[in-house]
Formats: structure tokens, sequence, C-alpha cells
């Protein structure tokens, strides 16, 4: 709205004047009203203007106005002017600071309140129109969002030292002798860590103890009617860890197959080995068949380790 003469009220307000008591030594002052900057006020000692800045003749900020040189009292005078009327400190309006008034890295978790989140519900399920807000590391802890849709990939982890051997050709046991069961046939290794050619075993290798699972499984007979049982058995380090055994007779021949399954915790250098023994009517031999397409299916020992 258009007026005439002065603007009101602003250019009939004179500045503030405040003068201050010396104190001898002290370079520190406490003024009238708060300053953003020693830019607020005009600062004269004796009579003469100073230069206000870092390495000049005085800074202020808030309440405190602090001097490059002490003064004496009875001797020097001070007095300040608080230019615009700069008596106190405006705060932003609502919705007036954006991205560029803001500093790099400007709020800190001082100021983020983390009730915000910590004091909410945890949800026991996502909803397929869900927004999930996760900081990305490659990329400076910039946030990302996803949906349970794309949730999926990346998350968990992957079974290690994974591997599957297999008898390709007939085996002979002893009666009463246990005989290391010789799964030559290596199908997966994943952390080159079974050996099929010599012992017949897997290591763990460094850094890969943990919890794992353990299968095997081998099918025996014997030609006549001596076979009376079988018992299949883990070593662990050359050790009878756990066994199980069976009997069936099929078609007149006496044959067995036994299979376990378990889970093991071991360490970093720990070996596995499968072992079989049998028992017959009589001394003689008996054979674990390797023979047919499906031997690599009933003849195996394998395992891997589980994810934590």
């Amino acid at each position: 709205m258009a007026y005439l003469g002065n603007s009101p009220a602003r250019s009939f307000i004179s500045f503030e004047r405040q003068v201050f008591t010396i104190v001898n030594s002290q370079t520190v002052y406490t003024l009238d009203h708060s300053v953003t900057n020693e830019n607020d006020i005009r600062l004269v000692v004796n009579n003469i203007v100073q230069e206000p800045g870092s390495g000049k003749a005085y800074t202020a900020t808030g309440t405190t106005l602090t001097l490059s040189a002490a003064l004496v009292n009875g001797t020097d005078e001070m007095y300040c002017v608080f230019l615009g009327r700069a008596t106190a400190t405006n705060a932003p309006g609502a919705g007036s600071v954006g991205t560029s008034q803001l500093a790099a890295d400007a709020v800190t978790n001082a100021k983020v309140d983390s009730s915000v989140i910590t004091g909410q519900t945890a949800e026991t399920s996502i909803a397929t129109d869900d927004l999930i807000l996760l900081s990305d590391t490659s990329a400076s802890g910039a946030l990302r969002k996803m949906t349970r849709a794309n949730f999926v990939s990346g998350v968990g982890g992957t079974n290690e030292c994974i591997w599957f051997a297999s008898l390709t050709s007939d085996q002979t046991i002893s009666h009463n002798s246990s005989t290391k069961v010789a799964f030559s046939n290596e199908v997966i290794d994943t952390d080159s860590a079974y050996d099929p050619t010599t012992n017949y075993r897997f290591t763990v290798p460094s850094g890969k103890g943990g919890t794992y699972r353990v299968d095997f499984g081998f099918w025996c007979y014997d030609g006549g009617s001596n076979l009376q049982q079988i018992v299949g058995y883990i070593y662990k380090n050359g050790t009878d860890l756990f066994n199980i055994r069976g009997q069936h007779n099929a078609g007149g021949e006496y044959a067995g197959y036994v299979n376990i399954s378990s889970v093991i915790t071991l360490s970093a250098g720990d070996y596995l080995e499968v072992y079989c023994y049998g028992q017959e009517a009589s001394s003689g031999t008996f054979v674990i068949s390797g023979s047919g397409n499906d031997a690599k299916f009933r003849n195996f020992f394998s395992g891997y380790k589980l994810i934590t």
C-alpha cells in the first residue's frame, strides 16, 4: 500500500547505545543484546571507531564481546552502537529454510531424535507397496528405498564348503572289519576341501569353522546268505562320532542300505571320513556296490557349512 512521507515506525527508531565500565586486564564484556557477529555493532574506544573482525580490534557473537587487547580503567572509554536495531535474534520463518541454507553435514546425530524411529512399533510383516529405507555404505551412506519385491536380492548369505563325492565302482569290505569307504568320484567341492584320491576325507578349511550339515549313504550286498548286519560310521579326526546300522534280505541275497544325516559343529582343521563295518555268518567279504547309473546317488558322502 502506498503512503506519503517517511516509512512508518522504522525510520524513527534510533540506534541503541551501550556504555561499558572498563575493568583492568579484562578483554571479554557482555552485550545488552545478542548479535550475530561483530558487524552488528559499531565499537568506539576513546572516540575512535574500531575495526571489527578476527585479528582486528574485536569480535562478537551472541552477547559476548571480545577485545584484542585489554583497556585501562580511568584512562580508556568504550561504548558500542547496535546497528540496525539488532536487539534480538530472529528465528527464520516456518518453511523458509531450504537445502541451500544448510551447510554439508550440518545436521549431526545429536540433533536427530532417534525416538522418531525407536519409539515406533516394530513391523511384523511387509506389505507389497511398503517402502524400506536403507543406508547404502557403497555410496557414503546415502539413503536408498526398496520394496518387498526387490528386498530379496542380497538378503541372507550363501552356504559354504559344499562337497559331494560318490562311489562309482565296487569296494570290498572284510568280515568284522571297519573299512574307510573310498568315495573317489568328486562331484562338487567348492573350497577344494575334499580329498578324493588318498584319504577320502573332508577337512575344514582355515576360517571356515562352524555348523555343518553332513550326509552319507551306501548299499552293500553278499552274493550268498552270510551278511548279517552292516554299520555306517562318521569318523571325526580318526574317531567314531556316530553310526547307524541296517540289514535287509532281498531275493535270497543278504543286502542292506545305510544312510544318515546330521548337524555337526566343526573347527578349522577337523576332518570327517565315512567307515563301513559288516558282520557275516562266517568269515568272508561283502561289497559296497558302486556299479549302475544310480551308484552316485545311493553311495555318497556330502555336506556343507550352514549360514549362521
